[in-house]
């Protein structure tokens, strides 16, 4: 490889071509065996005698940093000691703005675990893995251009895809024209908020809720107030007049799991209209739906224009994924679509045109279908699990939609359930406390259970090892 020597402003020219060499040997971005270049090449390349290269390699070979060996060259040395400490810029006086350093990134989410309860991941296992790779390597011959950059807005034949999905699944008219592909939903959240909001707006979340979108908010400025929630959905009356926004999961409530009742809907798109408010609609896992009539999305009620729909492929596919879209009115198309320029120009094309392929040849339907039947049997297994094991520690919240289920502690508090979570994942089994999506100071106490990426046959098992923690 190239190796950077810079000679500007340096004097001591075989000083410097040796000292940085030697760090970059002990540092280990020279690797044991690696050939470095010919003293002639190197002169050639700093502009200097090749007998200031060739004095600085004698001083690296005299050290044992590096080994010459005739007629083929010189190479870093095969034990070479590490250096504890890799050489750094000064300490600096930037600092971040807001809270960025005290976000929580979940590492736990790509880490491996032996009973995984963890909410929103799905199964990876039974995904068409085959079809997919012919699909994406169809969409790197030279003709589809997916080696270019593509239109912000999305690959035209994946908007139109969407279109036609969420009409079939979800009885939402839109045109291709309505659809922006994101980089998954909190992209479009960041989008939506930058292109209609001020530094200092009101805007309100669902709480508990999902946690990452408000702490996002946050970072940018807003004013973020949590509404709680009780068994129909969001308490529209406690939203402010001021708030500008409302972000809202209302087919299936994360992570509670209810879904929003008709007359709270209809009084929460009055509350928009009344107030010129603009709803975030996160339909996110809605396509697993195992009982009960679907209820209508608030974008088939909007009849203002002020519902933005925003959907995503991460729970439907894989996580790895990261594909979502957002349905907008006609007002806002333009204005979120430079915003997407101006964030990463485009989602990636070759993964769209493939995501495109997936839908029209109707692999996606089939898959869905095929989850779904499974997603209702660990469903069903989760529930008669939890009720048979944890019937006097937890409630669970009814809910016949999605990959997890929330279920409320009957005596044990927010701190105790805490404490439990941390013990069971050290036995392998991995939850989330209920605690970890509350908005405000109040909390609720309770665990989140994800049935996505388990095995039906291994529920039972892993909610017993989680019992056993209960009862130490």
């Amino acid at each position: 490889m190239d190796i950077h020597v810079n000679l500007i402003g340096r004097t001591d020219l075989t000083g410097e071509i040796y000292r940085q060499l030697r760090t970059a040997i002990l540092n280990r971005h020279l690797k044991p065996g690696e050939m470095l270049p010919a003293t002639r090449e190197l002169a050639l390349r700093l502009d200097v005698a090749r007998t200031t290269v060739s004095i600085a390699y004698d001083r690296l070979t005299a050290e044992g940093l590096a080994v010459s060996k005739v007629g083929s060259g010189t190479y870093v040395a095969d034990a070479v000691p590490t250096q504890t400490t890799v050489a750094r810029v000064g300490t600096s006086v930037l600092r971040p703005k807001l809270d960025w350093e005290t976000v929580r990134i979940p590492s736990e989410l790509w880490r491996a675990t032996k009973y995984d309860f963890r909410a929103g991941i799905p199964e990876t296992g039974l995904f068409p893995s085959k079809t997919w790779r012919r699909l994406l390597s169809h969409e790197f011959r030279p003709h589809t251009n997916t080696m270019l950059y593509g239109d912000p807005a999305g690959h035209e034949a994946l908007r139109e895809a969407i279109v036609r999905h969420v009409a079939i699944s979800r009885g939402i008219r839109a045109h291709a024209e309505d659809v922006i592909v994101t980089s998954g939903t909190q992209q479009a959240i960041d989008l939506i908020a930058r292109v209609l909001l001020n530094p200092g707006d009101c805007v309100c979340v669902e709480d508990p809720g999902y946690g990452t979108p408000r702490r996002l908010l946050a970072a940018m400025g807003l004013q973020v107030h949590g509404i709680p929630v009780d068994a129909e959905g969001i308490i529209v009356e406690s939203i402010p007049r001021r708030a500008r926004l409302v972000y809202v999961s209302p087919s299936h409530q994360f992570p509670l799991g209810m879904s929003m009742s008709p007359s709270r809907r209809t009084a929460l798109l009055a509350w928009a209209s009344d107030n010129c408010g603009a709803i975030i609609e996160d339909d996110y896992d809605s396509e697993f739906r195992f009982g009960g009539k679907p209820i209508e999305p608030l974008h088939t009620l909007d009849r203002d224009g002020r519902v933005i729909y925003v959907g995503s492929f991460s729970k439907t596919m894989f996580p790895g994924l990261r594909l979502g879209f957002v349905i907008l009115p006609s007002s806002l198309r333009s204005a979120i679509r430079n915003a997407k320029y101006l964030a990463d120009w485009n989602s990636p094309p070759a993964l769209q045109g493939a995501m495109a392929r997936f839908i029209e040849a109707g692999y996606f339907a089939r898959y869905l279908r095929r989850m779904r039947e499974v997603y209702e049997q660990r469903h069903r297994s989760m529930i008669v699990g939890l009720n048979r094991m944890f019937r006097d520690e937890l409630q669970i919240v009814p809910s016949s939609v999605g990959l997890h289920v929330a279920a409320l502690a009957r005596t044990t508090s927010p701190e105790r359930i805490e404490i439990l979570v941390k013990r069971a994942s050290e036995r392998g089994v991995e939850c989330t406390p209920l605690s970890l999506y509350a908005a405000a100071e109040t909390q609720l106490a309770g665990l989140v259970l994800g049935y996505g990426a388990i095995e039906s046959d291994r529920i039972d098992e892993g909610l017993a090892v989680l019992r056993k923690v209960f009862d130490e």
